[in-house]
């Protein structure tokens, strides 16, 4: 690959990038108040969260297959990008065009919206993967998301402020608010089209169909890997999409306030997300993924000790910081563990697991939210509870199994939680090699 080609092509990925996270800002934690504001009960906040992610997953059983076809991942990349910007304008018409079950044609527009850019997704981590050595994914894709991340927090402030200005008519807010993020699409689309692709390689040996990946659950290292992400999203999504519907509806948060807490989760990760990329260069993305997980368990616990906003603050800086090591290192794990030729399948089949297991956990939480006992007051509370219990489960039964697929330092968990805070500086020895080195002395 020119290197020329390559530079170019990380700049306007760049400013894909930074446009298609203005886009995330303006509308990933809005969508649920949106709907609430369309008078959505809880079991349809579930299938608000559930329905999409279901359909991402089968619209990228053929996504690789149709890369093949094509043999070109920016064709898929900007025909669906294109496709997922338009889905923007019947979301903002839905009271217009729709009277009667406003939610239900939401449900079904968010559904298309989400599974046209899931479509591309893989592709667009093929060829991103082929940009970066893997000595420097973990440095580089850090950077990148930090900067990123200083944009989706900007706008979901902008659009906060935009609904709390605009809280006596609503309506005009959020209408304002999908307008911006239809736009910023947009021009993220046109970045995208100007993005060089190398040849892609295909192969026959490199093929492989989801019955084939299934088999090999119990003894690839891979699906193993596959197999304790996905549980840990179902366990996840069984609270994660009534967390909004606990502030805004149960506990009255303004708008302001709802902004402040949702947005210190990307704050902290800008904070913290390149310091998990250099440390994962070095002690691998496994060490962190069991690390980052173990604190992810314990976040839907945190919400029913308290519901005071600063205490609520807190916790919401406690899940940036493990996210952000999580998602990035889940990331960068598949780009090590999977060659090039078999990337995009593995992604695909990668997304269609954990889109399944959020739909499956999302249905859950909506059902069990009417049907659990309310505690302290709250059935979302229990609901919680049950998440956090299930969280702890799959990282203590899953992630043990998985091995690391590069050389990594070893490291304990006091230190890689103070290098990460920025306390102390990796030296990229533990204690007990740091004494050998002084006998060899």
């Amino acid at each position: 690959m020119k290197s020329n080609h390559v530079k170019k092509s990380l700049i306007v990925s760049l400013w894909d990038g930074l446009f298609a996270s203005a886009m995330v800002g303006l509308t990933t934690d809005y969508i649920t108040p949106y709907a609430l504001f369309l008078k959505a009960t809880s079991r349809q906040i579930g299938f608000l969260s559930a329905a999409p992610n279901l359909v991402s997953s089968l619209f990228q059983l053929s996504s690789a297959d149709l890369v093949e076809r094509l043999k070109s991942r920016k064709k898929i990349i900007i025909l669906f990008v294109f496709f997922h910007f338009l889905m923007l304008a019947p979301v903002i018409l839905i009271p217009y065009l729709f009277k009667t079950q406003p939610v239900i044609y939401l449900i079904i527009f968010i559904t298309l919206f989400t599974g046209f850019n899931s479509f591309a997704a893989p592709a667009w981590s093929s060829l991103m993967s082929e940009y970066i050595p893997y000595k420097m994914r973990g440095k580089y894709f850090g950077w990148r998301n930090k900067i990123l991340g200083m944009v989706t927090i900007t706008f979901t402030f902008i659009a906060g402020f935009i609904l709390y200005y605009f809280r006596n008519n609503i309506l005009k807010g959020f209408q304002i608010v999908f307008v911006l993020a239809m736009l910023a699409r947009f021009i993220s689309w046109y970045f995208l089209t100007k993005m060089y692709e190398p040849p892609l390689r295909i192969s026959k040996e490199s093929y492989f169909s989801l019955l084939d990946f299934i088999k090999r659950l119990k003894e690839s290292n891979f699906a193993r890997f596959v197999i304790f992400v996905s549980s840990l999203v179902f366990s996840v999504n069984i609270a994660a999409p009534f967390f909004s519907v606990f502030m805004l509806r149960d506990l009255k948060f303004n708008y302001l306030t709802y902004t402040i807490l949702v947005s210190s989760v990307t704050i902290t990760s800008i904070f913290t997300i390149d310091r998990w990329g250099r440390t994962a260069d070095r002690i691998g993305n496994l060490r962190v993924l069991r690390f980052s997980s173990l604190f992810i368990a314990s976040l839907p616990f945190w919400w029913i000790i308290n519901q005071n906003p600063v205490y609520l603050l807190f916790i919401q800086i406690v899940s940036g910081f493990a996210w952000a090591g999580f998602n990035l290192c889940a990331t960068n794990f598949i780009y090590d563990a999977v060659t090039p030729a078999k990337r995009t399948r593995c992604i695909a089949y990668f997304n269609v697991f954990s889109g399944t297991a959020l739909c499956l956990g999302a249905l859950s939480g909506g059902y069990l939210v009417n049907i659990l006992p309310a505690l302290f007051g709250y059935k979302i509370l229990s609901l919680f509870l049950v998440a956090s219990i299930l969280r702890f489960s799959v990282v203590f039964f899953f992630s043990g199994k998985i091995k690391e697929v590069r050389p990594a330092e070893k490291i304990n968990s006091r230190d890689l939680f103070y290098s990460v805070i920025g306390l102390k500086p990796i030296l990229g020895v533990t204690q007990d090699s740091r004494q050998a080195v002084r006998k060899e002395e």
